[in-house]
Protein backbone atom coordinates (compact mmCIF):
# COMPACT_ATOMS: atom_id res chain seq x y z
CA UNK A 1 0.00 0.00 0.00
CA UNK A 2 1.19 3.54 -1.07
CA UNK A 3 0.90 5.96 1.96
CA UNK A 4 -1.90 8.65 0.79
CA UNK A 5 -0.03 11.68 2.71
CA UNK A 6 3.60 12.29 4.84
CA UNK A 7 1.03 12.73 7.89
CA UNK A 8 0.56 8.75 7.81
CA UNK A 9 1.87 5.91 10.24
CA UNK A 10 3.34 3.42 8.80
CA UNK A 11 2.80 0.35 9.60
CA UNK A 12 4.93 -2.64 7.96
CA UNK A 13 3.33 -5.86 8.88
CA UNK A 14 2.44 -9.69 7.87
CA UNK A 15 -1.23 -10.56 6.60
CA UNK A 16 -1.48 -12.20 9.65
CA UNK A 17 -2.12 -8.56 11.59
CA UNK A 18 -3.72 -6.91 8.35
CA UNK A 19 -7.32 -7.16 9.26
CA UNK A 20 -7.15 -6.03 12.62
CA UNK A 21 -5.73 -2.89 11.83
CA UNK A 22 -7.48 -2.11 8.98
CA UNK A 23 -10.63 -2.55 11.55
CA UNK A 24 -9.05 -0.49 14.14
CA UNK A 25 -8.10 2.20 12.05
CA UNK A 26 -11.45 4.44 11.66
CA UNK A 27 -11.56 4.27 15.42
CA UNK A 28 -8.29 5.32 15.63
CA UNK A 29 -8.37 8.71 13.31
CA UNK A 30 -11.89 9.40 15.08
CA UNK A 31 -9.45 9.31 18.43
CA UNK A 32 -6.44 10.62 17.09
CA UNK A 33 -7.22 12.96 13.95
CA UNK A 34 -4.70 10.73 11.98
CA UNK A 35 -4.21 8.10 9.98
CA UNK A 36 -1.85 5.14 9.68
CA UNK A 37 -1.34 3.12 6.35
CA UNK A 38 -1.01 -0.93 6.29
CA UNK A 39 1.93 -2.06 4.43
CA UNK A 40 1.27 -5.64 4.44
CA UNK A 41 3.03 -9.02 2.58
CA UNK A 42 4.22 -12.52 3.44
CA UNK A 43 5.80 -12.55 6.54
CA UNK A 44 8.74 -13.61 5.35
CA UNK A 45 8.71 -11.31 2.13
CA UNK A 46 8.57 -8.13 4.71
CA UNK A 47 11.58 -8.91 6.74
CA UNK A 48 13.16 -9.74 3.90
CA UNK A 49 12.03 -5.74 2.86
CA UNK A 50 12.56 -4.78 6.35
CA UNK A 51 15.99 -5.87 6.21
CA UNK A 52 16.72 -4.53 2.64
CA UNK A 53 16.84 -1.01 3.93
CA UNK A 54 12.55 -0.04 3.50
CA UNK A 55 11.45 2.04 6.81
CA UNK A 56 8.39 2.74 8.10
CA UNK A 57 7.17 4.05 11.45
CA UNK A 58 5.96 0.65 13.39
CA UNK A 59 6.70 -3.17 12.49
CA UNK A 60 4.35 -5.86 13.59
CA UNK A 61 5.73 -9.33 12.83
CA UNK A 62 6.75 -12.18 14.67
CA UNK A 63 8.27 -11.95 18.36
CA UNK A 64 11.32 -13.28 18.13
CA UNK A 65 12.03 -11.53 14.72
CA UNK A 66 11.21 -8.13 16.20
CA UNK A 67 13.21 -8.99 18.70
CA UNK A 68 16.31 -9.28 16.61
CA UNK A 69 15.39 -6.96 14.70
CA UNK A 70 16.05 -4.38 18.11
CA UNK A 71 19.17 -6.23 18.30
CA UNK A 72 20.40 -5.55 14.97
CA UNK A 73 19.17 -1.46 15.73
CA UNK A 74 16.35 -1.56 12.76
CA UNK A 75 13.80 -1.46 15.94
CA UNK A 76 14.35 1.26 18.24
CA UNK A 77 15.78 -0.43 22.09
CA UNK A 78 12.79 -0.49 24.01
CA UNK A 79 10.26 0.30 21.99
CA UNK A 80 9.24 -4.08 21.53
CA UNK A 81 5.93 -5.17 22.91
CA UNK A 82 3.92 -8.04 22.57
CA UNK A 83 1.07 -7.53 20.08
CA UNK A 84 -1.18 -10.63 19.31
CA UNK A 85 -1.50 -14.93 19.83
CA UNK A 86 -3.02 -16.49 16.90
CA UNK A 87 -3.39 -20.30 16.22
CA UNK A 88 -3.83 -22.35 12.82
CA UNK A 89 -6.98 -23.85 12.15
CA UNK A 90 -8.77 -26.05 9.10
CA UNK A 91 -11.48 -24.36 6.34
CA UNK A 92 -13.17 -25.88 3.97
CA UNK A 93 -15.66 -24.12 0.84
CA UNK A 94 -18.64 -22.30 2.27
CA UNK A 95 -21.54 -24.80 3.02
CA UNK A 96 -19.38 -28.25 2.41
CA UNK A 97 -19.32 -31.08 5.14
CA UNK A 98 -16.99 -29.71 7.93
CA UNK A 99 -14.71 -33.21 8.32
CA UNK A 100 -13.54 -33.86 11.93
CA UNK A 101 -10.42 -32.14 13.51
CA UNK A 102 -11.33 -33.26 16.89
CA UNK A 103 -8.53 -35.12 17.45
CA UNK A 104 -5.12 -35.72 16.54
CA UNK A 105 -6.12 -39.12 15.27
CA UNK A 106 -9.39 -37.79 13.18
CA UNK A 107 -7.23 -34.61 11.79
CA UNK A 108 -4.50 -36.90 10.27
CA UNK A 109 -7.53 -39.37 9.10
CA UNK A 110 -8.89 -35.89 7.25
CA UNK A 111 -5.79 -35.35 6.00
CA UNK A 112 -5.14 -38.66 4.17
CA UNK A 113 -8.98 -38.92 3.09
CA UNK A 114 -9.01 -35.39 1.50
CA UNK A 115 -9.13 -34.56 -2.17
CA UNK A 116 -6.62 -31.79 -1.69
CA UNK A 117 -4.65 -29.72 0.83
CA UNK A 118 -3.77 -26.43 0.07
CA UNK A 119 -1.07 -24.06 2.66
CA UNK A 120 1.01 -21.17 1.98
CA UNK A 121 5.23 -21.35 1.61
CA UNK A 122 6.35 -18.51 2.82
CA UNK A 123 3.55 -17.61 5.92
CA UNK A 124 4.43 -18.53 9.27
CA UNK A 125 1.79 -20.88 9.38
CA UNK A 126 2.60 -22.35 6.02
CA UNK A 127 6.30 -22.88 7.44
CA UNK A 128 4.63 -25.28 9.95
CA UNK A 129 2.70 -27.62 7.90
CA UNK A 130 5.20 -29.36 6.78
CA UNK A 131 6.83 -29.77 9.66
CA UNK A 132 3.34 -30.81 11.25
CA UNK A 133 2.51 -32.91 8.25
CA UNK A 134 6.29 -35.20 9.05
CA UNK A 135 5.52 -35.35 12.64
CA UNK A 136 1.86 -36.86 11.65
CA UNK A 137 4.12 -39.30 9.31
CA UNK A 138 2.04 -38.66 6.14
CA UNK A 139 4.08 -36.25 4.42
CA UNK A 140 4.95 -38.48 1.59
CA UNK A 141 1.71 -39.69 1.46
CA UNK A 142 -0.38 -36.18 1.05
CA UNK A 143 2.42 -34.69 -1.02
CA UNK A 144 0.79 -35.04 -4.19
CA UNK A 145 -1.99 -33.90 -3.18
CA UNK A 146 -0.83 -30.73 -1.58
CA UNK A 147 -1.33 -27.69 -2.82
CA UNK A 148 0.99 -24.46 -2.46
CA UNK A 149 1.10 -20.41 -3.31
CA UNK A 150 4.01 -18.76 -1.56
CA UNK A 151 1.96 -16.50 0.74
CA UNK A 152 -1.10 -14.60 0.92
CA UNK A 153 -4.61 -15.91 1.93
CA UNK A 154 -4.59 -19.47 1.33
CA UNK A 155 -8.49 -19.88 1.74
CA UNK A 156 -8.83 -18.38 -1.44
CA UNK A 157 -7.91 -21.63 -3.64
CA UNK A 158 -10.45 -22.94 -1.74
CA UNK A 159 -13.41 -20.38 -2.09
CA UNK A 160 -12.22 -20.69 -5.51
CA UNK A 161 -12.98 -24.86 -5.38
CA UNK A 162 -9.30 -25.30 -6.25
CA UNK A 163 -8.48 -27.05 -2.68
CA UNK A 164 -10.83 -29.19 -0.29
CA UNK A 165 -9.23 -28.13 2.91
CA UNK A 166 -7.36 -24.91 4.08
CA UNK A 167 -5.11 -24.72 6.85
CA UNK A 168 -3.67 -21.50 7.82
CA UNK A 169 -3.95 -19.10 10.84
CA UNK A 170 -7.30 -18.31 12.07
CA UNK A 171 -6.73 -15.08 11.20
CA UNK A 172 -6.21 -15.37 7.85
CA UNK A 173 -8.98 -17.82 7.49
CA UNK A 174 -11.57 -15.47 8.43
CA UNK A 175 -10.24 -13.22 6.28
CA UNK A 176 -11.35 -15.03 3.18
CA UNK A 177 -15.24 -14.94 2.09
CA UNK A 178 -16.60 -18.22 0.51
CA UNK A 179 -15.28 -20.52 3.33
CA UNK A 180 -16.09 -21.30 6.62
CA UNK A 181 -13.71 -22.50 9.42
CA UNK A 182 -14.10 -25.61 10.73
CA UNK A 183 -11.91 -24.90 14.05
CA UNK A 184 -8.20 -24.97 15.79
CA UNK A 185 -5.95 -27.90 15.48
CA UNK A 186 -5.93 -30.32 18.03
CA UNK A 187 -3.98 -29.02 21.33
CA UNK A 188 -1.40 -31.59 21.09
CA UNK A 189 -0.30 -29.88 17.47
CA UNK A 190 -1.50 -26.74 17.43
CA UNK A 191 1.06 -24.17 16.99
CA UNK A 192 1.02 -20.64 18.48
CA UNK A 193 2.37 -17.62 17.33
CA UNK A 194 3.42 -15.24 18.97
CA UNK A 195 4.06 -11.38 17.39
CA UNK A 196 5.30 -8.50 18.32
CA UNK A 197 5.33 -4.63 17.74
CA UNK A 198 8.14 -1.98 17.83
CA UNK A 199 9.03 1.29 16.35
CA UNK A 200 11.47 1.66 13.54
CA UNK A 201 14.88 3.39 14.77
CA UNK A 202 14.33 5.72 11.35
CA UNK A 203 10.82 7.06 12.08
CA UNK A 204 10.47 10.37 11.48
CA UNK A 205 6.92 10.02 13.39
CA UNK A 206 8.32 8.21 17.30
CA UNK A 207 6.12 9.95 19.42
CA UNK A 208 2.86 9.33 16.92
CA UNK A 209 4.11 5.60 16.80
CA UNK A 210 4.14 5.52 20.36
CA UNK A 211 0.65 6.69 21.11
CA UNK A 212 -0.41 4.00 18.42
CA UNK A 213 0.64 1.64 19.98
CA UNK A 214 -0.79 2.03 23.26
CA UNK A 215 -4.05 2.52 20.97
CA UNK A 216 -3.58 -0.53 19.69
CA UNK A 217 -3.04 -2.36 22.69
CA UNK A 218 -5.61 -0.73 24.57
CA UNK A 219 -7.76 -3.38 26.54
CA UNK A 220 -11.09 -1.64 25.02
CA UNK A 221 -9.81 -3.18 21.74
CA UNK A 222 -9.46 -6.88 22.64
CA UNK A 223 -13.23 -7.20 21.37
CA UNK A 224 -11.77 -6.48 17.43
CA UNK A 225 -8.75 -8.71 17.84
CA UNK A 226 -11.68 -11.90 18.82
CA UNK A 227 -13.31 -11.61 16.05
CA UNK A 228 -10.44 -11.26 13.85
CA UNK A 229 -9.49 -14.45 14.81
CA UNK A 230 -6.01 -12.93 17.45
CA UNK A 231 -5.62 -12.77 21.23
CA UNK A 232 -4.75 -9.53 21.82
CA UNK A 233 -1.98 -9.28 24.82
CA UNK A 234 -2.65 -6.24 25.67
CA UNK A 235 -0.05 -2.82 26.96
CA UNK A 236 -0.20 -3.74 30.54
CA UNK A 237 0.76 -7.32 30.25
CA UNK A 238 3.71 -6.58 28.02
Amino acid sequence: MTLESAQDIAIFTSNSSRTVLDALAPAYTLASGRRYAVVFDSAKSMLGRVKGGEIGDVVILGASVVKDLEKQGIVAAGSVRSFARSRVGVAVRAGAPRPDISSVEAFKRTLLDARSIAHTVHGASGMYVPVLLERLGIAEQVKPKTITRQGGYIGGVVAAGDAEIAVQQIVELLAVPGIDLVGPLPDEIQKVFESAVGIFTASKKPDAAQALIRFLLAPSNAQVFREKGLEQVSARDS
